[in-house]
């Protein structure tokens, strides 16, 4: 059912190339390198749309939030901004209690946290969900799901998980012809019910393919495009290490593989590079 209380805003017609991506992580390195390649393409901050969860895993949670809020127009929030802004204890990514996930996730949260006051308040001010149009549709934007911020939902999910979420969007919003989605890690589209769900993947971390690229989406004339991104990760693997960041992570960097595989379907474990 949808939660009334979902805060969320129209962000009218967007012209243009539109730069859909999430999960920055605290990996300033990644962040900066999507930056310098949407100025290269003549992507402005009008056009730029974070799916949430800036704040993560890897070494810089300040500056990369700080980067963010500058070269970004639009943020939707993550189960990390709204768990730091709220000043909880943990990062309500929906890990099962106790899993390996649960506790590595608990270190950089930490880190996270101590750094994380000044912005509070601002955190708690980002929406649920934004929509805007381009190209003669209409686009709704969340995190993992609206019914559930942290909902992992993946690319082999059943047709009902995706349904669900649809018509939750829709009882806030009105009719849309497409989501745009991110936090479980992996980017994907699939058709459902006659709306494309696009899952833009994380610029912080690499998609467990055996690559240290990550992923972006760019929306353009000829549609929906899911983009690597190649940055320099050996200084992102550095700077976390420095930082006491080594719950396993910081070599997901260089390797392209998850520490562990329990957040994952089965179908998508160990997945080869491609």
């Amino acid at each position: 059912m949808a939660d009334v209380r979902c805060k969320w805003d129209d962000r009218g017609e967007l012209t243009g190339d539109v730069l859909l991506f999430g999960g920055p992580s605290s990996n300033l390195e990644a962040t900066e390198a999507l930056f310098s390649l949407a100025r290269a393409q003549g992507i402005g901050r009008a056009n730029r749309i974070c799916t949430g969860d800036i704040i993560a895993y890897c070494g810089d949670p300040a500056r990369t939030y700080a980067l963010v809020r500058a070269e970004c127009e639009t943020i939707v929030a993550g189960n990390c901004e709204r768990q730091l802004g709220a000043g909880a204890e943990a990062c309500g990514c929906g890990f099962k209690a106790g899993s390996a996930c649960d506790l590595a996730s608990r270190g950089w949260y930490a880190h996270a946290a101590a750094q994380s006051g000044a912005w509070a308040v601002e955190m708690l001010g980002l929406p649920d969900m934004v929509v805007f149009r381009h190209n003669g549709l209409r686009y709704a934007v969340i995190h993992g799901g609206i019914t559930n911020i942290s909902r992992f939902i993946w690319p082999c999910s059943e047709e009902g998980v995706f349904a669900e979420e649809i018509a939750a969007i829709e009882a806030i919003a009105g009719r849309i012809d497409a989501v745009v989605a991110g936090h479980c890690g992996i980017s994907f589209q699939r058709n459902v019910m006659g709306r494309l769900w696009i899952n833009v993947g994380v610029i912080g971390m690499p998609p467990h393919d055996g690559r240290p690229e990550t992923r972006f989406v760019v929306l353009g004339a000829g549609g929906v495009l899911i983009e690597r991104l190649s940055y320099d990760h050996e200084k992102a693997t550095t700077r976390m290490i420095a930082q006491g960041l080594t719950q396993g992570y910081e070599e997901t960097l260089r390797s392209g593989i998850w520490p562990n595989e329990d957040i994952l379907p089965r179908q998508l474990r160990q997945q080869p590079a491609h």
